[in-house]
């Protein structure tokens, strides 16, 4: 953990590409510095955005009153300013303190504004995040050998629990579209080792799995059960180490989106898209056979407006 020291430098920092050559950060653009490069639970967010939308208030507040404010418990703050680096609440609302100081002598920001600091500075993130998706798909080897492992086995499993449970099912319901047999596993326990272990029986040979962050012990423990039956393991995730990428084969990763409440996944949907490309790409003819085929089935069974 950071020292109050090292937290309190932290704020003078500024996200690059969001000011002019020397000029002085905004108050809020401190705060979010202060708090950003950690990694936050949706409730301690909730406590970060309070602060920044009401700093000059929420610098000067006890921890009781703080807590009753965003509608957490106090040991939710106390841990909150740990996570953030501090020893404690008071440390971090002593860092706050001098920043509020400077927002009420400097220039007011209109609350417009505030908004527009917030949301707009979440989407500037997630287009970062994007430039480092596409810096990496420089060189798209590594794509194009895993979406023509995924494309070769059957079936193909696609595994992905809690907040990754969205990103398994896009996945699959577009590969069901190019691939003959897709299967998905968005349940932990017991549910999740039988389709794998049928999945292996009936010779499938790969797994895709999904892993967003917060990394469930479960998503974990499928991965574990999948290379133990023989299927190899390729992951979407989020972290270049740790005991999820251990267990996996081959591992692609691309950055969340952090600066709101939960996490958003735009790079990690366009690497999906990418990896569902190299998919098609792998047997061309499979693939125009499927989806002529599924038109064929929309058109006359009028799945979609439009049609």
């Amino acid at each position: 953990m950071a020292s109050d020291q090292q937290a309190r430098a932290q704020a003078s920092a500024i996200t690059p590409g969001r000011l002019s050559p020397g000029a002085e950060p905004a108050p809020t653009d401190r705060v979010l510095a202060l708090f950003g490069g950690h990694r936050l639970s949706p409730g301690q967010r909730r406590i970060a955005q309070y602060i920044t939308d009401h700093l000059t208030e929420a610098a000067f507040l006890s921890i009781t009153d703080l807590a009753e404010r965003v509608g957490v418990s106090q040991p939710s703050v106390t841990r909150f300013a740990a996570s953030v680096g501090f020893s404690g609440y008071p440390a971090l609302r002593e860092a706050l303190q001098p920043i509020a100081l400077s927002s009420v002598a400097g220039p007011p920001e209109t609350g417009g504004e505030s908004r527009r600091n917030e949301l707009q500075a979440a989407v500037d993130a997630e287009i970062e995040n994007l430039e480092h998706l596409r810096r990496a798909l420089a060189d798209p080897d590594q794509v194009l050998t895993i979406g023509r492992e995924l494309a070769r086995s059957v079936p193909l499993t696609v595994l992905g629990l809690r907040i990754s449970v969205s990103l398994a099912e896009y996945f699959a319901y577009a590969a069901r579209r190019i691939h003959p047999d897709v299967r998905t596993v968005t349940r932990g326990g017991s549910v999740a080792y039988d389709t794998l272990l049928q999945s292996r029986a009936a010779g499938g040979s790969w797994v895709l799995a999904f892993a967003m962050p917060r990394h469930a012990h479960e998503t974990l423990a499928a991965m574990r059960t999948a290379r133990g039956s023989g299927l190899k393991v390729a992951l979407i995730t989020d972290l270049p180490l740790g005991p999820l990428v251990d267990e996996a084969d081959v591992t692609l990763t691309a950055p969340t989106g952090s600066r709101l409440v939960f996490d958003s996944y735009a790079a990690h949907g366009v690497l999906s898209a990418a990896l569902l490309q190299a998919m098609a790409d792998a047997d061309p003819q499979r693939t125009q056979a499927r989806l002529e085929d599924y038109e064929q089935a929309a058109e006359q069974h009028n799945f979609f407006l439009d049609d």
